[in-house]
C-alpha cells in the first residue's frame, strides 16, 4: 500500500508527487491551491506521514500515523504552522521566534532531517500570513535548505503575496467528484435522503460534514434567494452576518456566503442558457429569477470585488447591505 486508504480523491496528484519525491525531483517550495475542504492539507501531510509510518506507506493505522491523525503540531520531521487568535493570522513570532520550535521555524528548517527522511513544514491557510511573517519566509522559500520542503496550502491564492507565489511551484487541486465526496459523507452518517442537497451545497468539498455547518449553509443560500426575490435586508440577512463571538475572523466567515451568492448567480446564468442548475433542489425558486431582467454581471462583479477585499477584514454588515442594494438596482434594469 503506497497511500493512506482513508484519504479520498486526488490520486493522480498524489502519485505524481510521490514519484517526484522518490526521484529527488520534488521542489523545496510548493503551493497547494484549490477550494476549501477538498483534502489539500491531507495530501501534504501524507507526503511527510509516509516517512514516519512504520510501513513507509502512510497506512493510517500504525502508531506514527495515529499521531498525524491526532493533529500533533511537531513531529521529528514535520511541523505545522496555522493561523491563531481572533484575527486568524500567522504572526511573525510563529516564524522567527520560539512560539513553535526552539530557535524558530527557519532554524528548524536548516537542521538535518532524521535518517531516510526529509523535513516538512506545512503552512495552513497561507493567505493568513501577515506582512512581516510572509516577508521573513521569502528568502528561505526561494532557496530551501537541502532535504527540506515547505508546503503552503490555501483556498485563496490571490490573497497570498505575489512574491511568495512566484517562489513556489503551484499544484492546483480540483473539487472532489460528487460520488467521492458523498462516500465520505455517508461514512460520516449522512442519510441517502440528504444526498441531493448535501452534494449541491458541498460542491465537491467536505467542509459541510457537520450538520450545523450544513444547516448554516442552507440558511445562507435561502437568505440570498429571499434578497434576490426582493426581500428586505433587515428581515433576510441574519444568516449572512458573521457571529461576533466566533473564534473565526469575520472576513473568513464572510467567505462562505459570498461563495454561495456566486454559485447562485452562476446557476441563474446556466438556466438562462438552457442548462440545469447545480443547486437543483432550489431550481423552482431559481427559475423565475432567471427569467427576470436581473443584471447578473453587476452582481458578480461586486461579489468578486468583495471576495478580493476579504483579506482587509472589512466590516460585514455594510458590505452585505451594499450587495443587497445592488440587487435591487440590478432587478430594475
Amino acid at each position: 500500500m503506497k497511500f493512506d486508504s482513508s484519504l479520498v480523491g486526488h490520486l493522480a496528484i498524489r502519485e505524481r508527487l510521490l514519484a517526484r519525491l522518490e526521484a529527488e525531483r520534488l521542489p523545496g517550495s510548493l503551493l497547494f491551491t484549490g477550494p476549501d475542504g477538498i483534502g489539500k492539507r491531507r495530501v501534504a501531510m501524507e507526503l511527510a506521514q509516509r516517512e514516519l509510518c512504520f510501513r513507509r506507506s502512510a497506512c493510517g493505522e500504525c502508531e506514527a500515523c495515529r499521531a498525524f491523525a491526532e493533529g500533533v503540531v511537531e513531529l521529528p520531521n514535520f511541523l505545522r504552522i496555522a493561523p491563531e487568535g481572533k484575527a486568524g493570522v500567522i504572526k511573525i513570532g510563529m516564524i522567527r521566534d520560539h512560539d513553535l520550535v526552539e530557535g524558530g521555524v527557519i532554524a528548524w528548517a536548516f537542521q538535518a532531517p532524521p535518517p531516510r527522511c526529509h523535513r516538512w513544514i506545512l503552512v495552513e491557510d497561507a493567505h493568513r500570513l501577515n506582512g512581516p511573517s510572509a516577508n521573513i519566509l521569502l528568502k528561505t522559500l526561494e532557496e530551501p535548505p537541502p532535504g527540506t520542503h515547505f508546503i503552503l496550502v490555501t483556498h485563496r491564492p490571490e490573497a497570498v503575496l505575489q512574491t511568495i507565489r512566484s517562489r513556489c511551484e503551484r499544484i492546483a487541486f480540483a473539487p472532489l467528484g460528487s460520488d467521492e465526496a458523498w462516500a465520505v459523507a455517508r461514512k460520516a452518517g449522512w442519510a441517502e435522503a440528504d444526498r441531493l442537497r448535501w452534494t449541491a451545497l458541498s460542491a465537491g468539498s467536505l467542509r459541510l460534514l457537520d450538520p450545523g455547518d450544513f444547516q448554516r449553509a442552507v440558511e445562507q443560500l435561502e437568505a440570498w434567494l429571499q434578497l434576490l426575490e426582493g426581500g428586505v435586508f433587515a428581515d433576510c440577512a441574519g444568516p449572512l452576518l458573521p457571529d461576533r463571538e466566533a473564534a473565526l475572523a469575520q472576513s473568513e466567515q464572510l467567505r462562505q456566503p459570498l461563495e454561495l451568492l456566486l454559485a447562485l448567480l452562476a446557476d441563474l446564468e446556466r438556466l438562462r442558457g438552457g442548462s440545469e442548475p447545480a443547486a437543483l433542489p432550489w431550481a423552482a425558486r431559481l427559475a423565475p429569477l432567471s427569467a427576470s431582467p436581473l443584471d447578473l454581471r453587476a452582481l458578480q462583479e461586486l461579489a468578486y470585488l468583495a471576495m478580493r477585499h476579504l483579506v482587509r477584514n472589512p466590516v460585514a454588515e455594510p458590505l452585505l447591505r451594499e450587495i443587497a442594494l445592488t440587487m435591487r438596482s440590478a432587478a430594475k434594469v
